[in-house]
Order: structure tokens, then sequence, then C-alpha cells
């Protein structure tokens, strides 16, 4: 019987898999999400990967969307009471951020984890 694969082993084997002229981009994105804190785990969600805490915080839009941008979905209901610069929308339970080439990566590094973090924050504050 074959071993089940991790989730962690799952999101690795989409990433070599992955054919998007933005992969540089969505690795960085991946990195920054990761090394935000150490509570955060990885794993394939929607058929991408997605970010978790107790709860499920964001998740990459499908890769297909758009070839020039790279789509992160906050689906966390509480990053709609975090103000950023980079977050979009106006859904009741969710915001968007977009990021048309490495610059914008780098440029939102810190807000992008701030955003992490403040939404591990509120769930921890919630569920004890």
């Amino acid at each position: 019987m074959a071993k089940k694969q991790t989730d962690a082993e799952l999101v690795e084997q989409y990433m070599a898999a992955l054919e998007h002229p933005m992969k540089t981009e969505i690795e960085a994105l991946r990195g920054i999400i990761l090394g935000a804190n150490p509570k955060i785990s990885e794993r394939i969600k929607w058929n991408a990967p997605s970010y978790f805490y107790r709860e499920d915080i964001v998740t990459f839009g499908p890769p297909a969307r758009k070839p020039d941008e790279v789509l992160l979905v906050f689906h966390h209901p509480v990053v709609v009471k975090i103000t950023s610069g980079i977050l979009e929308g106006n859904f009741k339970d969710r915001r968007l951020a977009t990021f048309k080439n490495m610059a914008d990566v780098e440029t939102s590094h810190a807000e992008v984890a701030r955003i992490v973090n403040g939404i591990i924050a509120e769930i921890e504050g919630v569920i004890k």
C-alpha cells in the first residue's frame, strides 16, 4: 500500500508541476506567507496552495485566471476588519490582493505578513 502524501508534499508536487509565467512571484509569496508565522500550515485547496491556522486564512487564486498576475484570496471573515492598501474588494467575508510583478511582491512583503498575523491574532483571540 502506498504511503499517503502529506499536505506539504502535495504542495511541493503542485509547485513542481506548476507552469505559470509568474511562478517566481508565486514562490516568493508562498515564502512570505509561510515565514510570517510558524503556526501557519499549507495544503492544496481549490486546486491551489492554501494556508491555515486552525481555520483557513488565504489561498492563491486559480493560476490560470490571469497569466499576468497573482491573486491571493484572504478568505477568513476577520480580514474585513483589517485595513490595508493591498486589500481589494468590498465582499462581506473576504478580500483580494493582486500582484503584477516581483516589485509588487517585494514591496508588499511586510504587509502580507502583517495581514496573516492579524488574522492569526484574531483566531487566537476568538478560539482559545
